[in-house]
């Protein structure tokens, strides 16, 4: 049983930990590696469109239209299964796979015509974030070892499987892991959500951080652009 002391010694390891994952410096040796997400700010309620959502995470994938009316979203999926033949062959041919099933709910759905829709993709491996739309695999976890993708950047492997189709047309708008996602969900009905955790078949968290404390991402001078700066 933990007392408060306890706890509040693993406060302060934890924070030494995230305040090394921070720094340039030491972030390469730091065991929590604090990965940036490129997310500068929460839902505010005016948000108003149709939007794709493309989920993978583990041996079943989601595919959904998002329908946002400000404070109101309705939602409708389809859940794919990636075969483990598939989990372990190419880069490739899960890409090709997942732009198949995409297409098939697309049809199902009658939006293949309708227009190139906005498309978040959430992808759960641990990931270098270089932009908003911008991740390259780091390494593959939950069974995953499809060849070709690490240190790739998984919105070109995705954009270029549907490029491949010539059926479907996306905008990637936003890459993100499934802790940022359930972070946003969250914020999307009440905005002073801070903060996402996911425990599963991988755990992770993450947080709203202000720039000002983020040494490792100064140099591209996020605080100029005119965006939230956290």
């Amino acid at each position: 049983m933990l007392n408060d002391d306890d706890l509040q010694r693993v406060m302060n390891e934890l924070l030494k930990a995230m305040e090394k994952g921070l720094n340039r410096k030491t972030a390469p040796q730091a065991a929590v590696k604090m990965l940036p997400s490129f997310v500068r700010a929460v839902p505010n309620g005016t948000e108003i469109g149709n939007f794709l959502a493309l989920d993978l995470g583990g041996t079943n994938f989601r595919v959904l239209l998002i329908k946002l009316n400000k404070r109101n979203a309705d939602m409708a999926g389809t859940i794919f299964r990636v075969p483990e033949s598939i989990m372990r062959g190419t880069g490739e041919g899960l890409f090709d796979h997942i732009a198949e099933c995409m297409a098939r709910f697309m049809e199902e759905k009658d939006i293949k015509q309708t227009g190139k829709l906005p498309l978040g993709f959430t992808f759960s491996f641990p990931c270098r974030q270089e932009g908003l739309t911008c991740a390259k695999l780091i390494n593959w976890t939950k069974g995953f070892s499809a060849s070709n993708v690490e240190d790739k950047d998984v919105v070109t492997l995705l954009r270029e499987a549907c490029q491949r189709r010539k059926d479907i047309d996306i905008d990637v708008v936003a890459v993100l892991n499934d802790t940022v996602g359930t972070l946003m969900a969250c914020a999307f009905k009440e905005n002073t959500c801070q903060i996402g955790v996911i425990v599963g078949t991988g755990s992770n968290a993450c947080y709203m951080e202000k720039i000002a404390n983020c040494d490792k991402i100064k140099d591209l001078h996020l605080e100029e652009d005119g965006m939230p700066d956290e």
